[in-house]
């Protein structure tokens, strides 16, 4: 299985962080991914942005903390602690 490095180390906002997982996974479908929460779940269920079969290990994440006053990495890894199909780490 491939494993996809997702490193969150410049990310300052929810963008940021969208465009770093598009740039790192690239999905074929990517022009139809929502970049947001909704569609990360999509996306790890096999929808639109879903990076195919895979391990995804973000890393860097404390620097997500300051996203949304860390709101946004504790709903990431909500969703992907209910992930059935991809893999998803955060380091």
């Amino acid at each position: 299985m491939r494993t996809i490095v997702v490193d969150c180390l410049t990310v300052q906002s929810e963008v940021d962080f969208w465009s770093a997982y598009l740039k790192s996974a690239e999905p074929d479908s990517s022009g139809y991914f929502g970049r947001n929460l909704d569609a990360f779940w999509d996306c790890l269920n096999g929808g639109p942005g879903w990076p195919g079969e895979c391990e995804l290990q973000f890393i860097n994440t404390e620097h997500l903390q300051g996203v949304r006053g860390g709101y946004f990495l504790e709903a990431l890894r909500d969703i992907a602690s209910r992930s059935t199909i991809v893999k998803v780490t955060f380091d």
